[in-house]
């Protein structure tokens, strides 16, 4: 297995260089992330068109990951019940280590091959859900043993991996390799691979829910209303799509709770 993760970054001395320098490398670095996403695209296809015909029956989706990867997956998980309005049941993060490891590090949490599989059993796993395997190095144990076995128990798996030929793709069904290269600092899998995992969770989770109807046009229409900016997207949403004055939106959305719900009564009187 090549490891690039771990390669070493092509600056040097950086404790010598200026701020400017510093942070005109990084973007630079940055910029080279989404052309590395766009040649993983029809790996990300397969896994996405495997997923979305089970949750549409009611199957969930499971993030399992390490360090920030597992954070990463869990950040994803909790942004889809505020935005698509879904149970919190339904797209789900787990993280070597538990919820404790989401702010501070778990010392060899990710080195349990048999933890994830343990972590995932609260939740009765069957074969209409599906399992993502998150890890930047592609040879975490924790994953590696929860893709397994989630595989073996018949779950649809997949994985979004940094290195190429990697032991995680390996046992996965349907891999995603985005190979973004050396880090700035060398090894610190934050930066460019966290960025790349952080927009192929972006794509994967915001194309399922569109495809479970969670959106409507362009708008977020099942998003929760849990504070003043989101009650104030949720009237434009209704003057925009109805046509009609701010006071009589406020109205429904108050009435109704949500836009979609909002639209649906308003089209219905």
């Amino acid at each position: 297995m090549l490891n690039i993760t771990e390669t070493s970054s092509a600056y040097q001395d950086l404790e010598k260089m200026p701020i400017d320098s510093l942070l005109a490398a990084i973007n630079a670095e940055d910029q080279t992330v989404a052309h590395q996403v766009q040649k993983a695209l029809p790996a990300i296809e397969r896994l996405v068109q495997q997923i979305a015909p089970k949750m549409k029956q009611g199957g969930r989706l499971f993030y399992i990951g390490a360090g920030t990867s597992g954070r990463l997956g869990v950040v994803d998980a909790s942004e889809c019940p505020p935005t698509f309005g879904v149970s919190p049941e339904v797209v789900i993060g787990l993280i070597a280590g538990g919820d404790s490891a989401i702010r501070k590090a778990v010392e060899f949490a990710e080195d349990h091959l048999t933890q994830a599989w343990q972590d995932l059993q609260p939740y009765q796993p069957t074969s209409i859900d599906s399992v993502i395997g998150i890890a930047a190095s592609g040879k975490t144990p924790y994953v590696i043993g929860g893709i397994t076995q989630a595989k073996a128990e018949g779950l649809t798996t997949g994985c979004i991996v940094c290195n190429p030929n990697s032991p995680l793709a390996a046992v996965t069904a349907y891999p995603v390799e985005v190979i973004v290269g050396a880090e700035f600092v060398t090894g610190s899998t934050r930066m460019k691979a966290g960025t790349a995992q952080k927009m192929v969770l972006n794509m994967i989770s915001t194309t399922l829910m569109i495809q479970l109807g969670k959106v409507k046009g362009n708008k977020m229409v099942n998003m929760q209303l849990t504070n003043h900016k989101l009650i104030e997207r949720g009237v434009r949403m209704l003057i925009e799509e109805l046509q009609i004055s701010e006071q009589q939106a406020t109205i429904l959305l108050n009435q109704y709770g949500q836009v979609r719900a909002a639209i649906e009564a308003f089209r219905t009187q």
